[in-house]
C-alpha cells in the first residue's frame, strides 16, 4: 500500500511577511482617496491627484519587484536545504 504524501503546512518567515507588506501597500495607498484628493501642490502644473496616482505607478513596481525577489530567494534557499 502506498503511503500518502506528506502534508506541509504553510511557513511564515519575515521575508514573506514583509513581501505580503510591498503588495498590500499600493492597494492602501490607493483606497485611501482621502489622502490625494486635492489640486495642490501641483508639479509642474499637474494637479496632486494626478501626479499622486502615477508616482504609485512606480513605487508599485519596485516593491512588486522586491517581494518578488524576497520570495524567489527564500524559494532557492529552502530548495538549497534539501526540503
Amino acid at each position: 500500500m502506498t503511503k500518502p504524501p506528506p502534508t506541509t503546512r504553510p511557513v511564515i518567515t519575515p521575508s514573506r511577511v514583509v513581501a505580503g507588506v510591498c503588495l498590500v501597500l499600493p492597494f492602501v495607498a490607493m483606497l485611501w482617496v482621502g489622502s490625494y484628493a486635492r489640486v495642490t501642490p501641483a508639479l509642474l502644473g499637474i494637479p496632486f491627484f494626478y501626479w499622486y496616482q502615477m508616482a504609485w505607478v512606480i513605487v508599485s513596481a519596485g516593491l512588486t519587484s522586491t517581494a518578488y525577489l524576497l520570495v524567489r530567494r527564500e524559494e532557492r534557499a529552502r530548495k538549497g536545504d534539501g526540503r
